[in-house]
């Protein structure tokens, strides 16, 4: 990987800390309602515009979907402000949370070890590059670090803060899975606004490895 500019590590933090807050927060009772309104506020053309990594139109596209999914959420209200639908709380709840099955579940282990199984091999493996590299877990003992919210988080972190390490931590532990997750994401979606940002974030992670010039390993998957 080539040395990063200023703008570069922008880019990739800016992706980092605008998506992972809608993969781990729920929208009724989690703490990232700023963040689902300022997406419900959007002009999708005129921010697809300035996405970083991804083409002006796939951008808007997969915007306008995620903008489409939340108008439920802001028309409730008299007042115009986000308060999350029904719609889009129980969608969260069934990609991400549980009880039934998840369709498409969040962890990079669950595709990767035979056994599909949450703190698998590679969870493990991560969980020794971050104290190899003296970066502090980011949640609880009982989240597996690979949760694609907290990869997401991870990604953006080591560009404001440990930029020299980020190209092996994308090449060796996330882009290896995160784009087979968000195609199964994609097509378990049944809201507008996961299916978009499960596009919109395959576009960016593509986009970031394509402008970092990076090789990454695609692993067997088996799920």
């Amino acid at each position: 990987m080539t040395d990063l500019d200023a703008a570069t590590l922008e880019g990739v933090a800016f992706l980092g800390n605008t998506l992972a807050p809608f993969f781990l927060q729920d929208p009724r009772t989690g703490s990232a309602e700023a963040e689902f309104a300022a997406v419900a506020a959007l002009d999708a053309q005129a921010a697809g515009a300035e996405w970083p990594f991804v083409g002006e139109e796939e951008a808007a596209r997969c915007l306008a979907m995620m903008v489409e999914g939340l108008a439920p959420s802001c028309a409730a209200e008299e007042s115009g402000a986000f308060a999350a639908d029904d719609d889009l709380t129980w969608e969260y709840r069934r990609l991400f949370i549980g009880p039934g099955a998840k369709p498409a579940p969040p962890w990079g282990s669950v595709y990767t070890d035979r056994e599909c199984v949450v703190f698998g091999a590679t969870t493990l493996e991560l969980r020794a590059w971050m104290r190899e590299h003296g970066v502090a877990r980011a949640a609880d003992e009982k989240t597996p670090e690979d949760h694609i919210g907290l990869m997401l988080a991870l990604m953006a972190w080591l560009a404001q803060n440990q930029p020299a390490d980020l190209g092996e931590f994308l090449s060796l532990h996330f882009l290896t899975w995160a784009g087979h997750f968000l195609d199964e994401l994609a097509d378990a979606a049944e809201h507008p606004f996961y299916e978009g940002l499960a596009r919109l974030t395959r576009a960016s992670l593509d986009g970031v490895q394509e402008a970092l010039g990076l090789e990454v390993v695609t692993p067997r998957f088996y799920r």
